[in-house]
C-alpha cells in the first residue's frame, strides 16, 4: 500500500470576493429545517422554496486573511470553517464510487491556544463533531485525525473547523491523503478537449489559467478546437498562454461542427494518440479551477470501475451561485432536470454547504453537461465518439450510452468551472428550437425504455400547439423540420452536421417572429381595437382551471380572422417574462422582447400558415406514434457506426490537412 494525495486545502488568490464563500465559511452552522416538499400545490412548494433559500450567512471574510494558495489568517477570537463546496470533503462520494475505504486528514496550523475541530454530516444533514484538539507550540502543529468512510452510505461530508485562541493564527495547509494499492499510486493524465468559436480572449485566458505548478504533470495535450473565424491564436493573451503550457498545446482548426463536433474531434484525437488516460471535456467560456481537474484526475483513479466524473458549473456573474448539483433525464417525459428533491441556482453564498440540509444527500446522476467532464479512454474506445448532434443532447446522451455499458457519470463536488449562464437565454425560440426537439428525439429513440418514448411525443405536440398559439411560427417550422429530418434515418446526421445551421438561420428569415430589432421605433406605435378584458394586467398569473380552458379555445381562437388593425398596428408589446402561451393567445399581434434584453420582434397571426402548421404538425406526431418501434430500432442499429472513429475521420477529412500546430 501506498499513500495517495486525494484532496488538499486551496484558496483563491485573486482578491475575488465574490468567490470566498466557496472556500472558506465565517458563519455559524444554521441548518434548515427537515422540510422539504416534493409534491403537492405550486404554492406550497414556492413556500418551502423560499423558506429553504433564506438567507443565513452574516459573517464576513477578508481577501487579506488570504495568504497563499494553501494558507489563511484567523484573527484572535475567531472561528473559521472549512466546510465549504471546494474544501469539505465528499466523504459519500469516495465511499459509493472507489476503493478508498478511510481518510487521513493532515492539517498544518500555525500558532497555540487554536481549537481544531473536526466533524462530520449524515444524508439528512445533521451534523457531528468528530475529534477536537488544541495546538500547543506556536510555530507549526502538524496534526492527524485518522477517519473511516463506512458511515456514509446515502450521503454526508467530513470538514473541519478552527477557533483561533487568544492570538493570531494561521491554517498554512490540509491534506486528505489515503492508503492505496500499489498499482493504484501513480496518477494518470488527462488531454482536454476545448471546442472555441469566436472568443479568443476568453479562450486565451482559460488556457493561461491551465498552467499552474500543480497541474501540468496531469495534463498530456491540451486540444483547442478551433471552428471560429476569430482565431484564439490571435488573442493578446495567447502568447502567455501557449508559453504557460510548454509544448503541451496543440490548436485544430475545423469548420463549425458544433459543440458535438469540437469534442468528437478531441476525443479522436485523444484515442489516437493513446497516451492520456482521460480526455476531458471543457467549454471555452468558462474559468477554471485547475486543482477541479486534479480532482477528477484522482477520483478517476480510484474509481471502482472506469467512471466518467464531471464538474459542477457555477454562475460566471455570479460567483456563489449553482446551477445544479446534478442532473437526470426524466424517462418518462425523457427531458433533463434536476431531482425533485435538489434546488437549481443556489446561492452559497446565502446559505452555506453546513447550512442546507439538502446537499448532504449523494447525488447519483445519469450525465454531466461538457462544460467540464473527465471521460476515460478506455471508454472512447469502447462506446465510440459524440453523436453528431451539432449542439444539444450530445452529453447527455453520451452519459446514458456509458451508463448501458456499465460505465456510471459522477457529478463530483470539488470539481467545477464559473460558465456564463444561459438561463437568461430562451433558446428553444431561435435557431437552437431545431436542434433541441430533433436530439431529443434521437436520444429518446436511442435509450427511452418506454415503447413509444413516453410522454415524449404528447408532450412535442403539447409545446408545438403552444408555439402556433404564440404566433412562433418560426420556432413550429424548425420543430417541423427537426421531426422531419429525424424520420429520414440517422444516416444522414453527419452529412447535415456543417450545413443544417446555416440552411436553419437562412430559412427564419422569412418570418417576422425571427426578425430582431435592437430599436423600438422601428416597430409600428401600438394599437388595439377593444381595452382588456376587466382591465386585466399582463402580469396576472391564471389559475391551473384558466390555463387548461385557454388551451382548449386559445387553438379554435386561430381559426377566426385576426382583428382588422392587428395586420399594421401591433396590440400589446409584451416583456419576456411575460410571453406566456396563455397571453399570447390572446392577441393578434404583439412586440415580444427577447430573454437578453437586447432586441424584440413583432409577431403577428397569420391564420392560414395556422392552419398549415396545424395540419402538418398533427399528422407528424400520428406519425410518430405508429412508426416509433421500427425508428428506434433504426437508431440503435446505426449507434455503433455513426460514433465510430472512422465515422468521424470522414467528417473531419476537409479539415485534417489545415491542422495547426502549436
Amino acid at each position: 500500500m501506498t499513500t495517495r494525495l486525494l484532496q488538499r486545502q486551496v484558496l483563491p488568490v485573486d482578491g475575488d470576493v465574490d468567490v470566498l464563500a466557496l472556500y472558506l465559511d465565517p458563519d455559524e452552522a444554521n441548518l434548515d429545517e427537515d422540510k422539504y416538499v416534493v409534491g403537492g400545490s405550486r404554492a406550497a412548494k414556492e413556500l418551502n422554496n423560499a423558506s429553504i433559500r433564506q438567507k443565513t450567512a452574516t459573517g464576513t471574510i477578508r481577501p487579506d486573511q488570504v495568504l497563499s494558495r494553501t494558507a489563511v489568517q484567523i484573527p484572535s477570537g475567531e472561528k473559521l470553517s472549512f466546510g465549504t463546496y471546494f474544501n469539505a470533503f465528499p466523504a459519500s462520494y469516495w465511499r459509493r464510487w472507489t476503493i478508498v475505504s478511510a481518510v487521513t486528514l493532515t492539517i498544518n496550523v500555525k500558532g497555540a491556544g487554536a481549537t481544531v475541530i473536526v466533524n462530520k454530516s449524515m444524508a439528512n444533514g445533521r451534523q457531528q463533531k468528530v475529534e477536537s484538539v488544541l495546538t500547543e507550540a506556536e510555530g507549526t502543529n502538524t496534526l492527524t485525525f485518522n477517519l473511516s468512510l463506512g458511515p456514509f452510505v446515502d450521503g454526508g461530508w467530513y470538514w473541519y473547523d478552527v477557533v483561533a485562541g487568544h492570538g493570531d493564527i494561521t491554517v498554512e495547509s490540509a491534506e486528505w491523503t489515503a492508503e492505496v494499492p500499489a498499482e493504484r499510486a501513480a496518477h494518470g493524465t488527462v488531454d482536454l478537449a476545448i471546442t472555441t468559436m469566436n472568443r479568443p480572449d476568453f479562450c486565451a485566458e482559460l488556457l493561461g489559467q491551465l498552467s499552474t505548478p500543480e497541474l501540468m504533470p496531469y495534463l498530456d495535450t491540451v486540444f483547442v478546437m478551433e471552428q471560429g473565424t476569430q482565431k484564439v491564436t490571435d488573442s493578446e493573451f495567447f502568447p502567455a498562454a501557449e508559453k504557460g503550457l510548454d509544448g503541451k498545446l496543440k490548436v485544430i482548426e475545423q469548420g463549425n461542427l458544433g459543440g458535438s463536433g469540437g469534442y468528437a474531434r478531441g476525443q479522436s484525437e485523444s484515442l489516437r494518440k493513446g497516451t492520456a488516460t482521460y480526455a476531458m471535456m471543457m467549454d471555452d467560456d468558462v474559468v477554471c479551477e485547475p486543482e477541479g481537474i486534479i480532482r477528477a484526475v484522482t477520483f478517476g483513479d480510484l474509481a471502482r470501475r472506469p467512471t466518467i466524473v464531471g464538474g459542477h458549473m457555477f454562475s460566471l456573474y455570479a460567483k456563489s451561485r449553482l446551477h445544479s448539483f446534478g442532473e437526470i433525464i426524466h424517462p418518462w417525459r425523457f427531458w433533463w432536470m434536476s431531482p425533485l428533491d435538489s434546488f437549481n441556482d443556489w446561492d452559497f453564498g446565502a446559505r452555506n454547504l453546513r447550512s442546507a440540509r439538502w446537499l448532504h444527500k449523494r447525488v447519483d446522476v445519469d450525465f454531466n453537461g461538457w462544460f467540464m467532464c473527465l471521460i476515460p479512454r478506455q471508454v472512447i474506445a469502447e462506446i465510440g465518439l459524440s453523436l453528431p448532434l451539432f449542439i444539444k443532447w450530445d452529453d447527455s446522451e453520451y452519459g446514458l450510452r456509458a451508463k448501458a455499458a456499465g460505465y456510471p457519470t459522477v457529478t463530483f463536488p470539488g470539481a467545477a468551472v464559473w460558465h456564463v449562464p444561459w438561463t437568461d437565454k430562451n433558446d428553444a425560440l431561435d435557431w437552437q428550437a431545431y436542434f433541441h426537439l430533433r436530439n431529443r428525439l434521437v436520444a429518446a429513440l436511442l435509450h427511452s425504455t418506454y415503447p413509444k418514448g413516453g410522454r415524449l411525443i404528447r408532450e412535442s405536440l403539447n409545446h408545438q400547439v403552444a408555439h402556433l398559439v404564440s404566433m412562433q411560427y418560426s420556432t413550429a417550422e424548425l420543430r417541423i423540420q427537426a421531426m422531419e429530418d429525424v424520420l429520414a434515418g440517422p444516416e444522414g446526421l453527419h452529412a447535415m452536421l456543417a450545413t443544417k445551421l446555416p440552411e436553419v438561420n437562412a430559412f427564419r428569415k422569412q418570418f417576422t417572429d425571427a426578425q430582431l430589432h435592437a430599436d423600438h421605433d422601428d416597430f409600428p406605435p401600438v394599437r388595439r381595437e377593444k381595452p382588456p378584458r376587466k382591465g386585466k394586467d399582463l402580469t396576472e398569473v391564471p389559475s391551473r382551471r384558466a390555463q387548461l380552458i385557454t388551451a382548449g379555445l386559445a387553438p379554435l381562437r386561430q381559426l377566426k380572422k385576426p382583428r382588422g388593425l392587428a395586420a399594421e398596428f401591433p396590440e400589446a408589446e409584451i416583456r419576456a417574462m411575460d410571453a406566456k402561451w396563455y397571453r399570447m393567445a390572446t392577441f393578434d399581434s404583439a412586440i415580444v422582447s427577447m430573454n437578453d434584453g437586447t432586441s424584440a420582434a413583432l409577431y403577428v397571426r397569420d391564420q392560414a400558415k395556422f392552419k398549415d402548421l396545424m395540419k402538418r404538425t398533427l399528422e407528424l406526431h400520428a406519425r410518430y406514434r405508429k412508426e416509433w418501434p421500427e425508428l428506434a430500432a433504426q437508431y440503435r442499429a446505426a449507434l455503433g457506426d455513426i460514433t465510430s472513429p472512422e465515422a468521424w475521420d470522414k467528417t473531419f477529412a476537409p479539415w485534417v490537412d489545415g491542422d495547426a500546430d502549436v
